[in-house]
């Protein structure tokens, strides 16, 4: 008797139900895209992050100039920080800051170690004196996140 009334509700409603049918199904192939797309976006922000990390370090295996840069023992009383240290250390500044950011948003998982690479780089004396001289001018939560870097470096 309830397989007969079941039969009868589904021939009375059988558009109903292949709509219904037809929008769940449609729901799933959407979220299926929509992981499939975020996957996607993490390998090119991956990508894109590896490639200027690349070009930014390059640069300093080409440049002489740039040899004091991961110097512990410059003394900068006597040497100040030079234009192309200066202008290596702002790129390296910015690049992981938009590495940060997009850690922040999910887009990009941050790399094993990252906190220790940071950390001994802003320890350095070049570094940390471009850093200190821009603090003022970059976001708050990722001042916070070289600082805690380099302290937690330091105390290695």
């Amino acid at each position: 008797m309830v397989g007969m009334e079941l039969l009868t509700t589904l021939a009375d409603n059988w558009f109903t139900a292949l709509q219904s049918v037809g929008i769940i199904g449609s729901l799933l192939l959407a979220a299926a895209s929509l992981r499939d797309d975020v996957k996607e976006r993490r390998v090119e922000t991956f990508l894109t992050i590896a490639s200027e990390h690349r070009k930014i370090w390059s640069e300093y295996f080409k440049d002489p100039a740039l040899a004091r840069i991961r110097d512990e023992s410059v003394d900068l009383e006597n040497r100040p920080v030079t234009l192309a240290e200066r202008r290596f250390v702002l790129s390296v500044i910015l690049h992981l800051n938009a590495s940060f950011q997009a850690q922040r948003l999910g887009s990009y998982p941050a790399p094993e170690r990252e906190r220790e690479d940071i950390g001994q780089f802003f320890s350095r004396p070049i570094p940390a004196a471009v850093f200190r001289e821009q603090r003022e001018l970059l976001d708050k939560a990722f001042v916070d996140y070289v600082e805690r870097a380099r302290t937690e470096s330091e105390r290695v």
